[in-house]
């Protein structure tokens, strides 16, 4: 894997939006806040558009993101939100010109399928990251915001997640990968699968009735994903649902059922996905993590 060149003040961060709708109020903060602390900003023509669910039909998103990949002037592209989309478009994107000169790709949810994508056929780390939503005048002072600008900035990375029971203590190393995991099962066959072989994967999903990350958990545990990991770090599972008549197992008694017969460390309860606290991963490249008594802890090694 290699990373693209770290943000510096004065680079340029396009924001675009590949997937669902969202609104220019949503985003008016973000740009306004890069722009006060020294970035310059490039608003894509979907922020603000709407078709259907989407931001612009099929062939308006592939052109807008299409545009910031080929544009040799903006240094990182930051999506303005997730939902759902990048499937349709994933397939007619070209990336000759992101090859040469690759940028940081920031955002999570569905963008988990480019992340994924971008790591299998150009070997090029991404950030799953926050997107324009989570910058608020009462956000920009908490760790993760700051943690995303440490990020982009090439700063050291470390992070630590509280005690559960049921992680499984130990130390490793590898290549982080991962993302959403209705999007990471949904990729299973693809060219754009995830490969977590030797690495270090992250899930995290919101909004899922119980029975159905079962179901996503068998997916990738029937398809090998589990086999040969280094290790697995679990992140915020948000807005689980139930059926009436209950499931019988919490989330992470789903999950850890799905691993327990393996041997590699497994952190649980990490401060990233679908919620308030959502750290910035730098997806593709080499990390440590640790699992003791205490609790779990991350390093990005540079």
């Amino acid at each position: 894997m290699i990373h693209p060149p770290y943000l510096t003040q004065g680079s340029t961060i396009g924001i675009t939006c590949p997937a669902g709708y969202v609104s220019a109020d949503r985003i008016k903060f973000a740009v306004e806040y890069l722009q006060s602390i020294g970035y310059k900003v490039v608003v894509g023509s979907t922020v603000g558009s709407e078709y259907h669910y989407f931001s612009g039909n099929d062939n308006a998103r592939l052109q807008d993101l299409q545009c910031m990949l080929d544009d040799d002037g903006i240094d990182a592209i930051l999506m303005g939100r997730g939902g759902y989309g990048m499937s349709r478009i994933i397939d007619s994107l070209d990336f000759t010109r992101f090859k040469q000169k690759p940028k940081w790709i920031c955002g999570f949810s569905d963008v988990t399928v480019l992340h994924n994508h971008i790591h299998n056929t150009l070997g090029i780390a991404t950030m799953h990251s926050p997107m324009c939503g989570a910058f608020k005048p009462t956000t920009i002072d908490t760790d993760y915001i700051k943690n995303f600008f440490d990020a982009i900035a090439g700063r050291e990375l470390n992070y630590t997640a509280p005690l559960s029971s049921f992680n499984r203590k130990g130390a490793t190393e590898g290549i982080l990968t991962g993302g959403n995991l209705a999007i990471l099962a949904h990729l299973t066959g693809s060219v754009s699968e995830v490969d977590t072989d030797g690495k270090i994967l992250f899930i995290e999903d919101i909004g899922e009735h119980l029975y159905n990350i079962d179901r996503l958990m068998l997916n990738l545990k029937r398809a090998g994903k589990f086999d040969k990991l280094a290790g697995l770090i679990v992140g915020s599972f948000t807005d689980m649902q139930d059926t009436e008549r209950p499931f019988g197992q919490t989330i992470d008694e789903i999950i850890w059922d799905k691993v327990k017969e393996y041997d590699y460390p497994v952190c649980f309860n990490f401060p990233c996905g679908h919620q308030d606290v959502n750290f910035t991963l730098t997806l593709g490249m080499q990390h440590k993590l640790s699992v003791t008594k205490d609790g779990s802890t991350l390093t990005l090694i540079r």
